[in-house]
């Protein structure tokens, strides 16, 4: 096993500070081996159509979100003899990322807007490239490739495109705004490269006007349209906010990537609600006036080249609870009463799934995976459901409802595996006791959101839940319980395992039919990143990012503490040893 330490801003020296505050932000280094770089070849529309095996091209391995890999020399029967093979140290900070590989090289963005490239079987660095930005450090899925190109989005809203073997800027396009608030604008997740067009989602949770999708020209990073994820007045959808003016609209952010059909011309994405709930609460009294408030909690699919809008489906309106519906599209080839449809599945932070044609839009069926208590009924035709009386805020008193806001589920992905069918989601069982109104807190009705065991988790201790199901059957296969939540996204391999990450710093293996663990490892810190496999020279490795946790997996360190009663638990006695990439093989 080799370990290599990446150069951290927190610990070098003041003269070194003093260099590299010297240096342009297309400053690099070169340690690693020169003849990597100069054998990348370009990656072409049809890689990323077709990825190959040995690479992780993009975010969730495929443009259809699968999070699988075909990759099978890792298996069942051998992946307890899996070990560390080599770490890279990374530096501090909040972090979601998801490494790329191609042709040996793997790509990562850091922390603070630095982009790594190292060589994929033992971490030595080739090249890196900061990005100098006033703006705070903050988390971001990843990375896209295309060409000789490597595009990262930063912290101070600019999207940057360097040359895949040298780290030098290419093209750099900051994206324009007009207005602020207290939760500003970010890129959280990673570009999407279709039909010559760089699409980046933005996050604008509470800034006036909402969020936004824009499409940059691949070539000149040129801004060629841009799409309002919440109805601007005057737009289609503008009659659903209540008849509030415009700066009191917001939300709509884009937190995660998009997917992509080829045959269809279509990227799908998932946008989350508005936090300012009070004015959208009971419907005003104006004909054609409603409160959905789209496009919140919304499935848009748009036309890469030009972003115009083809369908949408409004998965919950007028949500009152932050249960966002803005996580992975998976697109997945599935028997539908008798016909194969191209199907959309999703599911927001209930962990309720709803599956749409992906050429239309129409509704097709709902999965429950058992963690919710908010929608009481589904229309089978439409898919419109029905909001339990409890959850509707009121400002006399609190319900047990489930899940608790963090998410039953939340950005840790689920992953499919197209030849069994099945479906593998990271769950946590934390429910709330949601309201009274007016008691303050991120929602603008004041509703309170107090954490609460579930009723299935509060018997025995155990708030995790990983959960496999057929989702040709629609039926539950296996149930994996634990003490603490995942904090990592699932990752499936032809290999018959699933790996995730939890918020005891542990990394799993699980025996994809049945759901036991075959092999885990303890990695010194948390994992909340999007893990990864890939092979050089006919060996497969498996790669996971640690250390760099968000607001999710810090509110669950708080909560599982306090449900355990403190002192000496999963969630208190953590190592938190710090930022790194962790990367495994066989022995």
């Amino acid at each position: 096993m080799r370990r290599i330490e990446i150069m951290n801003l927190k610990v070098l020296p003041f003269s070194a500070l003093l260099i590299l505050l010297a240096l342009s932000t297309t400053a690099h280094s070169q340690t690693g081996d020169s003849n990597l770089l100069a054998s990348l070849s370009p990656v072409s529309d049809e890689m990323l159509r077709n990825p190959p095996a040995r690479d992780w091209l993009l975010w969730r391995q495929n443009y259809s979100s699968s999070g699988y890999s075909p990759l099978n020399q890792i298996t069942r029967d051998n992946v307890q003899n899996l070990d560390l093979a080599w770490e890279v140290d990374l530096e501090t900070g909040p972090n979601n990322p998801t490494p790329l590989v191609h042709d040996g090289v793997l790509f990562l963005l850091s922390t603070r807007d630095t982009l790594l490239a190292m060589d994929a079987t033992s971490g030595a660095l080739l090249w890196s490239y900061t990005h100098e930005s006033s703006s705070a450090a903050s988390a971001r899925i990843g990375i896209a490739l295309h060409g000789n190109k490597v595009i990262m989005p930063t912290a101070d809203l600019h999207v940057v495109a360097l040359d895949n073997k040298t780290g030098s800027k290419l093209w750099d396009t900051a994206i324009s705004t007009t207005q602020s608030g207290p939760l500003p604008y970010a890129l959280r997740g990673a570009p999407v490269v279709a039909e010559g067009m760089v699409l980046q989602g933005v996050t604008a949770t509470m800034v006036p006007g909402g969020g936004f999708i824009v499409g940059l020209n691949l070539e000149t990073g040129v801004e060629t349209w841009r799409f309002n994820t919440v109805a601007h007045p005057g737009e289609p959808g503008s009659e659903t906010w209540n008849d509030i003016p415009l700066e009191q609209r917001s939300g709509g952010s884009v937190w995660v990537p998009g997917s992509y059909s080829p045959e269809l011309g279509l990227v799908y994405y998932g946008l989350a609600p508005t936090y300012n709930t009070a004015p959208l609460l009971r419907a005003v009294n104006i004909p054609g006036v409603n409160n959905d408030a789209l496009y919140t909690n919304s499935t848009v699919a748009l036309r890469p080249a030009t972003g115009e809008l083809v369908w949408y489906y409004q998965h919950v309106a007028n949500d009152q609870w932050d249960l966002d519906w803005v996580y992975e599209r998976h697109i997945i080839d599935l028997a539908v009463a008798g016909e194969m449809r191209k199907v959309i599945l999703t599911a927001g932070k209930m962990a309720l799934y709803d599956a749409l044609d992906a050429a239309t839009g129409d509704y097709l069926f709902s999965m429950d995976m058992g963690l919710q208590n908010i929608i009481t009924a589904i229309d089978p035709v439409t898919g419109a459901k029905t909001i339990s009386e409890n959850a509707i805020p009121n400002a006399e008193q609190s319900q047990l409802l489930c899940p608790f806001a963090n998410g039953g589920r939340n950005w840790q992905s689920a992953s499919y595996n197209p030849e069994s069918k099945l479906l593998f989601l990271p769950i946590a069982e934390i429910c709330m006791n949601g309201g009274p109104t007016g008691r303050g807190g991120i929602m603008s009705t004041g509703v309170g959101m107090q954490p609460a065991p579930s009723p299935l988790a509060g018997s025995d201790g155990r708030f995790g839940r990983w959960q496999a199901v057929n989702v040709q059957t629609r039926e539950l296969v296996w149930d994996h319980r634990e003490v603490v939540p995942p904090t990592s996204a699932a990752l499936a391999t032809a290999g018959g395992l699933v790996f995730i990450g939890s918020l005891d710093e542990t990394f799993k293996a699980l025996d994809d039919r049945s759901g036991a663990v075959l092999w885990e490892t303890d990695l010194g810190d948390i994992p909340t990143s999007f893990p990864i496999t890939y092979s050089v020279n006919d060996r497969q490795y498996i790669a996971v990012a640690i250390g760099t946790p968000t607001i999710h997996a810090n509110i669950w360190i708080g909560t599982v503490n306090g449900f355990l009663g403190g002192g000496d638990n999963a969630a208190s006695q953590l190592q938190r040893n710090g930022p790194a990439l962790k990367v495994f093989a066989l022995d």
